[in-house]
């Protein structure tokens, strides 16, 4: 039997973060043999999630991250079942780990193929799946690319990105604040052209049922179903919503009192349950 020792067991335990006594029992199995060991640790993941794979991941971290010079942007979600893992310190360092990484990918494929401390992203979230006992996966991935890109966490659950037009006095705080809208309204798109014509065409219809239920003659109909519409496009797009922080201006306006050149580009939005 191969001499175990606790530098031994230290060490295994800083590559993989798994616990002391799942440690010593690989280097024990595997007689010494490093590479054995984490394989083992491997497997005992892969066991883990495949009697966890009908469990439902909607709990753990949102996060989001900028480049150095805030022009592109990444947030993800790294998911698991409980709470009470989902605000673990080591949990949500690895999440903000692998959203750093994920700032050099553009899919989420991409990313769980790339190397992360000498395996996979996909194969470190096996191992962490055994380590902590839940199923973990990386949930949501979006990216977003502008002339400047800033962000907003609310409470490590939804992580949002904006990305303006131009690099502008005041663009950080105005990316953030836009950033913070999306987090609190969820609007389905940036504008009215990001709307699905099928949204719109059914939105149309339930308002002339309505119509109808009230009596209004058929004639009138179109006329007051596009002042619905319009309505629709002031709840539910980004830059028509109201500015939450001044309801007396739309979020388009509030950017141009930053900026009168200044617009809106895009956004993102991931969000855990």
């Amino acid at each position: 039997m191969a001499n175990i020792t606790a530098a031994d067991v230290n060490k295994l335990r800083t590559i993989t973060g798994a616990g002391m006594m799942d440690c010593k029992k690989a280097l024990v199995e595997a007689e010494g043999d490093f590479d054995l060991a984490i394989e083992n640790l491997r497997k005992k993941g892969q066991k883990v999630a495949a009697n966890r794979s009908d469990r439902e991941s909607t709990e753990g971290a949102a996060v989001a991250v900028i480049n150095a010079d805030y022009t592109a942007g990444v947030a993800i979600t790294l998911n698991c079942e409980t709470d009470f893992v989902g605000k673990n310190e080591s949990f949500v360092k690895l999440a903000n780990d692998l959203a750093n990484q994920a700032l050099n990918y553009a899919t989420k494929e991409e990313l769980l193929a790339s190397d992360f401390n000498g395996i996979t992203v996909a194969e470190k979230l096996i191992e962490q799946t055994g380590v902590i006992g839940e199923k973990i996966e990386i949930g949501a991935f979006e990216r977003l690319e502008g002339a400047y890109v800033g962000s907003y966490i609310h409470a490590g659950k939804i992580a949002t990105l904006v990305a303006l037009s131009a690099n502008v006095a005041g663009a950080d705080e105005a990316a953030k604040n836009v950033a913070m809208q999306a987090a609190a309204m969820n609007p389905i798109a940036l504008n009215e052209a990001g709307v699905d014509a099928a949204i719109i065409e059914k939105e149309i219809e339930i308002a002339k049922e309505q119509l109808r239920a009230e009596g209004k003659p058929e004639a009138m109909l179109d006329n007051i179903s596009k002042g619905k519409i319009q309505r629709f496009y002031k709840d539910n797009t980004l830059v028509n919503q109201d500015f939450i922080k001044d309801s007396s201006m739309s979020v388009a306006n509030y950017i141009k009192s930053v900026d009168a050149n200044l617009t809106v580009t895009g956004f993102r939005r991931v969000a855990l349950g």
